[in-house]
């Protein structure tokens, strides 16, 4: 069956990097976009980065995290990344993956399978 693990989770102060990998298995890896989505205690699950299905291909941003968040993807180890820079407070939540056939959106319910999440703790 179709897996997403998450890893590299952790708390960090502001300003402060991590890095967010998410393996997958049991799928087509390069027939779908891959999605990362957050959510926050209390809040409604959001949008943070979207990358086509080959590597080094077109990248999506909330605009939150644009500047800061970059997504890529190694297609030979069937990866995923998430590479967070300048880190907030407000970027503490619950980070998954997920994963898409064809074109990525920013809504969560487009995607077909889901990671268990890997949780981002940001001290201000």
């Amino acid at each position: 069956q179709v897996q997403l693990v998450e890893s590299g989770g952790g708390l960090v102060q502001a300003g402060g990097s991590l890095r967010l990998s998410c393996a997958a298995s049991g799928l087509h890896f390069t027939s779908f976009a891959m999605g990362w989505f957050r959510q926050a205690p209390g809040k409604e699950r959001e949008f943070v980065a979207a990358i086509i299905s080959w590597s080094g291909g077109s990248t999506y941003y909330a605009d939150s995290v644009k500047g800061r968040f970059n997504i890529s993807r190694d297609n030979a180890k069937n990866m995923v990344y998430l590479q967070m820079n300048s880190l907030k407070f407000a970027d503490t939540a619950n980070y998954a993956c997920a994963a898409v056939r064809g074109v990525p959106g920013t809504r969560w319910n487009e995607y077909d399978y889901w990671g268990q999440g890997t949780q981002v703790t940001v001290s201000s």
